[in-house]
């Protein structure tokens, strides 16, 4: 029977090393996208909207317009603001019906 040389043992340690960062970072992707999944699950159930990728585009679009009235507030810009406002808020009760 042979023993183990030293390049074996090295071999070994370094493939211990590789297995256990591969296993750490798959725990801690595995909980990240779980959070988020269950994060978009609960944001859909609240606003009453499906989980699929368009409807959580929409909702994107929507409150980056939203936020763009406000910004338009902010500056001084009645019109654009009231036009901005008003347009967010259509895309988002028409996503929410």
């Amino acid at each position: 029977m042979q023993e183990n040389g030293f390049f074996d043992r090295a071999g070994s340690t370094i493939g211990d090393v590789i297995r256990a960062v591969v296993e750490f970072l798959l725990g801690i992707f595995t909980n990240f996208f779980g959070a988020f999944g269950d994060f978009i699950d609960g944001l859909t159930r609240s606003l009453g909207i499906n989980d699929s990728f368009f409807s959580i585009a929409v909702l994107v679009i929507g409150l980056l317009i939203l936020w763009g009235g406000v910004k338009s507030f902010l500056r001084g810009s009645i019109v654009g603001g009231i036009v901005k406002t008003i347009i967010a808020l259509f895309i988002l009760s028409w996503l929410m019906m």
